[in-house]
């Protein structure tokens, strides 16, 4: 799971398997794979950022 913030401040977490696409039009948009799209105030390159490190810490050998 990812933290992202919408436009009015509030936090949530989203499951990065379900982000199907990842739009900048100016405000970031999120689709899932359940076709719900979700205004993030993160950045594209934000996002993508947070789901690398997550699926890196996920992944990880253990150490």
């Amino acid at each position: 799971m990812i933290a992202l913030t919408r436009l009015n401040g509030q936090a949530l977490l989203i499951n990065s398997d379900l982000i199907e696409a990842v739009e900048e039009t100016p405000d970031t948009v999120v689709t899932l794979t359940s076709g719900n799209k979700l205004i993030v105030r993160d950045s594209m390159l934000d996002i993508q950022n947070k789901v690398v490190d997550f699926k890196r810490r996920i992944y990880a050998p253990p150490q």
